[in-house]
């Protein structure tokens, strides 16, 4: 295997990891429940799982 003749700086590795930033999650209101959810998942309102404004799985009694 390869290995480096040289270390690397602090200030190399600085410079590679300039890109690993947080990022807010994209959220949207759901027209049908009214609720914020993440994008492109499946989501719970008060017990029931729902799915692009679709009940998929209702909640226990």
């Amino acid at each position: 295997m390869a290995h480096p003749k040289r270390r690397q700086s602090h200030t190399r590795g600085a410079k590679r990891r300039t890109h690993y930033k947080a990022e807010t999650p994209n959220v949207t209101v759901d027209p049908v429940t009214g609720t914020m959810h993440v994008r492109h998942r499946a989501y719970y309102v008060d017990g029931d799982l729902y799915y692009k404004g679709k009940q998929l799985l209702a909640a226990k009694q």
